[in-house]
């Protein structure tokens, strides 16, 4: 990439052909084969191959994703938008409409990870006001590999800060997220965001350039050389020389980005009749948000003249400015004659704003530059014709051999191992990750990070929203299309447990090179898994992001499909959290334990490994699971309830009576062993006393008392063959102190 981009003068159409120049820009010779016959019937100029190097990346063309992705569950009845906009809609009632969406930004984190992580901020954010929402919450869900030396703490610390610094500058809530620990993601860590927005239904905007004559404004910050071929980047395997790749990587300014988005907002609340359409410039810049803001209106081209869009540089080339990934950038659509009361209205929020150019009769994307066309080629071509590849699936060899046995912990001193359980990082408290956000700015904030899902208000109404992400990447290594499916099923069990009812998911699809087959196999049945559960739950897919390539010296990540999800709380009286709240409260699992350590962090812990078959579990169980929880909630039945997933029942327990520093005096037939089983469709829960005839004849023979919590801040728990016994603080200090420990 970098032997094209760094030379002084621009190649001629012969030299880029003759000597494949177009391959360092992520093009294949089939493919620039097609723009020069199939497309242009002519050589394309330098320029020209950047622009299609861009679009036709997998980032922006998700050229080798698109026949997996239509096997998605995407319908809804109170879906508004779903997959193809900046970010899906629902309908939440009231003329309102919570929109939402996750990105990614792994490959230019792992270059500069404090830049790297808050330009994937950033962008997600401009996704959810281009709709025409109101930023109200964000999310992270981050995977890293164990801190080992002075570089991985470095490393994970600046990721920190990095969303901590864009979140906090702009005043956005970051909510909560997940973070994980294996040394599978060594090199290639996943730095995925979420935003989610509130907004009025009738205000809906869409990315979209129509109408012969209307004007193109570029708004916000000025172009650099920052991030030019970013999406080619962001597409490409890692190596051992990606430090070399520093210029891919983009520079964020949250204090403009917060002044194009009031700009922004005011332009679609107070003056949406001058507006025809509104895009974020994010990946592949002004080549991707102009291209398919012309490809959606259908009918019409555009022409832009580069020497009007601000630069912050001196010299910039055409290719340079059309493929510069600079942040805080936001391209317009506006009606003839009402560019003043547009431009005006950037002028008083303090933003630049200009316009760069106009719609165009025919299907034709032209771009002067210094009273030259540097470029004509037809608009689909970019932003909607790409190759789409249908790639060959083959099964893994792992999964081939694959143990048919489930694994067996051997546990000699329970409380001993429970300790060494709760100091696992992926298990440990995250405080000090979400210590550093500002979680209450905007004080909407009703349940703040540490608990099964955020809980955020909806001003004004009596209702709120869940938010959670999730994944276990180590079940989608022993199955993908089972543990897809997990992936889906806790997502919905950290909402229900928070009393709410699963609206829809955003995603984003971290895996390997999709043109190796056993890794194009993963990304299929995963996809396939997690539809399956989408549809049981009636949480359609509304938007997502796809990063593939995520391989370091041709070792991959675990298939790692990010699950974001939100819900709706009808009633605030319905918010529940995970922590125990009174002594004398009855506690019971609700759910069957099972048999459930193949992939677990027991497994893990004793074995340093993972392996075995992970074995399907009942979809249907789970929903009725989780809907009797949620009719318990709904009937204000229980105190607390708490998703059981890594680390298994007895970590569930040990974290629910973290949070107010109760104990718990319980006793049950299961063994030792099964109290660290991650078999699915379960919770602990709390019931007052009172409350305990009408819990139990809801829930019947789902649920087994275990015993009660207690006021002497001690946990003791009685299996069949042992039993754990720990102070409270202990393990709560443990817990608390495992990440900061490690990250010293």
């Amino acid at each position: 990439m970098n032997s094209v981009m760094d030379q002084t003068t621009e190649a001629t159409p012969e030299q880029i052909r003759d000597k494949k120049l177009y391959q360092s820009m992520g093009l294949t010779d089939h493919e620039y084969g097609l723009i020069k016959d199939d497309v242009l019937h002519r050589l394309p100029n330098y320029t020209e191959v950047g622009l299609f190097s861009g679009m036709w990346s997998e980032h922006c063309s998700y050229k080798n994703s698109k026949p997996v992705l239509k096997k998605f569950f995407t319908k809804g009845k109170h879906v508004v938008k779903g997959p193809g906009e900046g970010a899906g809609i629902i309908d939440i009632g009231d003329n309102q409409g919570v929109v939402f969406k996750a990105e990614s930004h792994n490959h230019p984190s792992a270059v500069e990870p404090f830049q790297g992580a808050t330009t994937g901020v950033g962008g997600i954010l401009r996704d959810i006001f281009s709709m025409g929402a109101r930023p109200i919450a964000s999310m992270d869900s981050l995977r890293f590999a164990e801190p080992k030396t002075d570089a991985d703490k470095y490393f994970i610390q600046q990721i920190i800060a990095g969303i901590s610094a864009y979140g906090n500058c702009i005043g956005i809530p970051t909510v909560g997220g997940d973070t994980a620990f294996d040394d599978a993601y060594a090199h290639n860590p996943l730095i995925n965001v979420m935003s989610v927005g509130l907004m009025d239904l009738d205000k809906i905007e869409v990315g979209a350039a129509a109408g012969v004559g209307n004007s193109i404004i570029y708004v916000g910050h000025k172009t650099g050389r920052d991030g030019i071929n970013g999406a080619s980047f962001a597409s490409f395997q890692f190596d051992s020389e990606h430090e070399s790749q520093r210029s891919a990587v983009q520079v964020g300014d949250p204090f403009e980005e917060k002044l194009v988005m009031e700009g922004c907002l005011d332009v679609i609340n107070n003056h949406s009749d001058a507006l025809v359409g509104i895009q974020d410039m994010g990946a592949a810049g002004l080549v991707s948000s102009s291209a398919e803001m012309g490809s959606k209106a259908g009918g019409n081209g555009m022409a832009l003249n580069l020497d009007l869009v601000p630069q912050r540089e001196a010299g910039m080339s055409a290719f340079e400015l059309m493929l510069s990934e600079s942040q805080e950038r936001m391209l317009l659509c506006v009606k003839a004659g009402q560019e003043d009361e547009v431009l005006n209205v950037f002028k008083d929020h303090g933003v630049n704003a200009v316009v760069i150019g106009h719609v165009t009769e025919g299907h034709n994307y032209k771009l002067l530059h210094h009273g030259k066309v540097v470029a004509d080629v037809p608009v689909d071509s970019l932003a909607s014709q790409a190759p789409v590849y249908h790639r060959e699936s083959a099964v893994p060899e792992h999964l081939k051999n694959a143990d048919s046995k489930q694994y067996q912990p051997q546990i000699s001193n329970p409380t001993e191992t429970l300790k060494e359980m709760l100091g696992q990082l992926t298990i440990a408290s995250k405080e000090s990750i979400y210590e550093t956000y500002d979680t209450q700015v905007q004080t909407n904030t009703v349940v703040a990070p540490g608990s099964d899902a955020a809980v955020v208000r909806v001003r004004h109404h009596d209702k709120a929203l869940a938010i959670t992400t999730d994944v276990n990447g180590r079940y989608l290594y022993l199955n993908p299309r089972v543990g897809g499916t997990m992936a889906v099923a806790e997502a919905a069990r950290n909402i229900v447990a928070s009393g709410a009812v699963p609206l829809g998911i955003t995603d984003c699809l971290n895996f390997g090179n999709p043109e190796k087959p056993d890794q194009f196999y993963e990304l299929d049945q995963a996809v396939m898994g997690m539809s399956e559960a989408c549809e049981k739950f009636e949480a359609p897919v509304i938007s997502g992001n796809v990063s593939l390539n995520n391989e370091y010296d041709n070792v991959p990540i675990y298939p790692t499909p990010m699950v974001g999800m939100v819900g709706l709380i009808k009633g605030l009286e319905h918010i529940t959290t995970q922590d125990f709240k009174q002594a004398g409260d009855l506690v019971y699992v609700v759910g069957k334990t099972e048999a459930g350590f193949n992939g677990s962090q027991i497994q893990k812990m004793q074995t340093g490994e993972i392996a075995g078959k992970l074995f399907d579990f009942d979809l249907d169980y789970e929903v009725k699971i989780q809907k009797l929880v949620t009719e318990a909630i709904q009937h204000l039945l229980l105190n607390s309830a708490h998703d059981i997933s890594e680390g298994g029942l007895i970590t569930a327990i040990a974290e629910s009576t973290f949070g107010n520093q109760l104990g718990v005096d319980l006793a049950s037939e299961l063994s030792v062993a099964d109290f660290f089983s991650e078999s699915q469709s379960r919770f602990i829960v709390s019931v007052p006393q009172e409350k305990q005839a009408e819990f139990e004849q809801l829930v019947g023979n789902d649920a087994q008392k275990l015993g009660k919590v207690v006021d002497d801040n001690h946990l003791f728990v009685q299996a069949n063959d042992g039993y754990f016994d720990l102070d409270v603080d202990k393990a709560l200090g443990i817990w608390k102190g495992a990440l900061p420990c490690r990250l010293k």
